[in-house]
């Protein structure tokens, strides 16, 4: 008979150990199940089998640690068992029903068929709500840590609940009592030597990064991926003439197009390309992308770290760092500390004339200034703008339906509410106009976003004009950075004329009269070298 432990095996317990070292002395004759049934099993075990589970994941706080480490403990773990013991890794496959069958098939698969897990055959010992998987297979089940499922009540801490206890905790990890308590040797000899616990540490401290390693939960990622490749070629053509030879990192890198264009290029073939990506989705994407050839240079590599928290590369070490539409969401997302730490880090890592590439969103000069804004009436519905609405799509299509002036009172409603973020203005009549009577950097927040229906409520987190051009250069400027006079801010001509054009209008009044005025800048390329 096989023992099959399913799990993701980030932390191993002493709990676990006396668990299974008491079932391989007494045997499973006169074990119970999780039901309180007594197994009756005469026969032998033969071998302990661990299904490290999100294999492919490291470095989110819900998967801190790369597989390997993870493989390395379980060895150690398992010294004194008197049997065989196998391990194998089992990539996350997003979320299917029959989870457990594909782990069984691909145990198969890698034991290259020389272990077809069967109930007559192998008992899985799960304490979390995946054994009713197995148990649906038809597999007896072996409690562990659970005491009741019905009350899914434990009579001993969970791995993970200590892997927490140490990320939340603001002590040394190794002088942590939990951690000390209740975890296995094996782990704590592993963690000691790689330091994981400061890493967990950083991780769980994290502010930008969801669970699972993604700066929103709100997105779909399906057309963000298909924005981000449809203007791939004019950032890269905005961008080429200030790329400097060597070693060349793109940090947000999403599905790696930049990067793809540069390669493409013969003047970069002897270069080496760096992608960093914070968001497991877009992570993927690019190796995948790498594994199907499609970078012209081998020297190509990503990693998935966030470069809020600390340095993306070693000090000192590159030529070329970029990034695109990344610096607004550091603002949004994490907090204007962390953005003046984003700014320093990339002066960190970057060599003597190193050129930091940042395009990005910007708002104006005068983005204090009060201005008056026509919108459009005729463009779709003038009513009924407040409904709440749970399904992202449904809420697109009501969206949609809205005229750009309807639009402006739910974007009121919406943005950056979760900071109380309040939008001041006045409705006023003048010259048979109506217009709205605001700041201009709030108009401008309004019509740069009033477009993206698909991920409404994403871009109600994020802010665009927080900084003008000039605060842009003034604060690269404090930490070190000399401005390439070549930067600039400028309008979006393709934003400007299906976006902006018969929909919106601004004014300012001129002795009591209205004068059209120019939309402001919408996006800027900034190019900082390292002195």
């Amino acid at each position: 008979m096989y023992l099959l432990i399913p799990g993701r095996h980030h932390l191993l317990t002493n709990f676990q150990f006396s668990y299974i070292y008491s079932i391989l002395q007494k045997g499973l004759k006169d074990t119970k199940d999780i039901n309180g049934n007594t197994l009756n099993i005469e026969k032998p075990i033969n071998g302990i089998i661990f299904a490290v589970t999100s294999a492919n994941h490291s470095n989110t706080r819900r998967n801190p640690i790369p597989v390997y480490q993870r493989v390395m403990a379980l060895q150690d773990f398992s010294r004194e068992f008197d049997t065989k013991t196998y391990i194998f890794p089992i990539n996350d496959v997003g979320s299917i029903d029959d989870f457990a069958s594909y782990t069984l098939k691909t145990i198969e698969i890698l034991s290259d068929d020389t272990i077809e897990l069967t109930p007559k055959n192998c008992v899985v010992v799960c304490s979390t709500p995946v054994y009713k998987m197995y148990e649906k297979l038809g597999f007896k089940i072996l409690p562990a840590e659970l005491k009741d499922k019905n009350s899914m009540e434990y009579i001993a801490k969970l791995p993970f609940e200590i892997v927490e206890t140490v990320g939340n905790s603001k002590e040394d990890w190794r002088k942590n009592d939990i951690f000390l308590k209740y975890t296995h040797p094996a782990t704590i000899r592993m963690w000691a030597l790689y330091n994981i616990g400061e890493k967990v540490k950083t991780l769980f401290g994290d502010k930008i990064v969801g669970d699972d390693g993604d700066l929103t939960e709100t997105r779909d990622y399906n057309s963000y991926v298909r924005q981000m490749d449809e203007i791939a070629q004019l950032k890269f053509d905005d961008t080429k003439p200030f790329i400097k030879l060597g070693r060349i990192g793109d940090i947000g890198c999403a599905v790696g197009s930049w990067i793809k264009l540069c390669c493409e290029e013969p003047l970069f073939f002897e270069s080496d390309f760096y992608g960093v990506e914070v968001a497991r989705k877009l992570y993927d994407i690019c190796n995948q992308r790498k594994d199907n050839g499609d970078f012209a240079n081998p020297n190509v590599f990503f990693v998935k770290k966030n470069a809020v928290a600390g340095l993306a590369f070693e000090k000192n070490s590159m030529n070329t760092i970029h990034t695109s539409s990344l610096t607004h969401e550091i603002e949004s997302y994490a907090g204007h500390e962390s953005l003046l730490k984003f700014i320093k880090n990339r002066y960190d890592e970057l060599s003597f004339g190193g050129v930091w590439i940042n395009r990005d969103v910007v708002g104006p000069d005068n983005k204090e200034d009060l201005i008056f804004m026509e919108l459009s009436k005729d463009d779709g519905l003038n009513d009924n703008f407040d409904k709440d609405f749970n399904d992202r799509n449904e809420l697109k299509e009501y969206l949609d339906k809205m005229s750009s002036y309807t639009r402006f009172f739910r974007f009121v409603k919406d943005f950056r509410k979760e900071t109380n973020y309040k939008i001041e203005y006045q409705l006023q009549t003048i010259d048979d106009k109506e217009l709205i009577n605001l700041k201009l950097k709030d108009a401008m927040e309004f019509i740069t976003k009033k477009d993206y229906t698909d991920n409404w409520n994403s871009e109600m987190h994020e802010t665009f004009c927080f900084w003008s051009f000039l605060d842009w250069k003034k604060s690269l400027e404090k930490v070190g950075f000399k401005v390439n006079p070549l930067s600039k801010s400028f309008s979006n001509d393709w934003i400007v004329k299906n976006r902006f054009e018969n929909k919106v209008t601004f004014y300012k009044l001129n002795k009591n009269t209205l004068e059209k005025i120019e939309y402001p800048v919408t996006t800027m390329i900034m190019i900082a070298v390292k002195n």
